[in-house]
């Protein structure tokens, strides 16, 4: 990847997007790994107004502090972006009695509610900052194998990064000197408030992944086990979370019954 070039890119299309919205700069949340990272430092190079939003939610330290740092490290490098931290503990603890006994011990219902909880506070300063909320999803996650949050991480207005592989996300991290600490951190969604790893959770790697959303079907091809149980990963998740790549469905109402 031509990672110089590609950085000039994606920084043009941002302003030039932002100047055809006639909105105010980008509101982006800072989770401490390396997507969010680099997104909002092609932001910030686009010299337009960038909000960074830290919001933690019992969040485990590690991510916490990676978060803190780079956001740090941005605020000092860059006049156009501003920081605010927003604690959601409480707001998300008592959401959480709110509902049902059943629902509250579920604990994927429950990690996706603080993604949709973050969505909501991002959008709350967007809309009082006429900004942008942007997104932080890569190519695998996005439009491979649905890994994120409907309405919560995958909630946002612009997707600067989602065209780019992971392994071209970490390409451009070390083009833009992205703090060490977070582009050697294994990749986490940071939802559980513990040391889980996206490959914990989905059971392969992004390298993994990326193969197997590259590879094309042969009849012919010997596969070794774990290509293979990679490549039903890849298949059942991408089948699943259709609904969440593909537009909402509509309900076409034939016109003889308008009549």
């Amino acid at each position: 990847m031509k990672a110089k070039k590609t950085i000039e890119f994606i920084v043009n299309w941002l302003d030039d997007y932002l100047s055809k919205a006639n909105m105010n700069g980008f509101v982006i949340g800072i989770s401490g790994g390396i997507d969010s990272a680099v997104t909002s430092s092609l932001c910030a190079l686009s010299n337009r107004k960038v909000i960074l939003v830290n919001l933690p939610i019992k969040q485990n330290s590690n991510e916490y502090n990676r978060a803190k740092n780079h956001i740090t490290q941005l605020t000092n490098n860059y006049l156009n972006t501003i920081s605010l931290e927003i604690q959601l503990d409480n707001s998300f603890e008592s959401f959480k009695k709110s509902l049902p006994n059943e629902v509250q011990e579920n604990n994927l219902s429950m990690a996706n509610s603080r993604a949709r909880l973050r969505m909501m506070s991002l959008y709350a300063i967007a809309q009082n900052e006429n900004c942008l909320v942007v997104g932080t999803g890569n190519k695998i996650e996005d439009f491979g194998i649905g890994f994120f949050t409907k309405y919560g991480d995958g909630g946002v207005d612009i997707s600067p990064i989602a065209d780019l592989l992971k392994s071209e996300v970490f390409e451009i991290a070390k083009e833009l000197n992205i703090i060490e600490k977070i582009q050697l951190a294994k990749p986490t969604d940071g939802l559980w408030g513990d040391e889980r790893t996206d490959e914990d959770q989905i059971g392969a790697s992004y390298k993994e992944l990326e193969w197997a959303m590259s590879y094309k079907s042969n009849k012919q091809d010997k596969l070794n086990e774990r290509e293979q149980k990679v490549l039903d990963i890849y298949k059942s998740l991408n089948k699943i979370n259709q609904h969440k790549m593909l537009p909402i469905p509509v309900c076409s109402i034939p016109e003889n019954l308008r009549k």
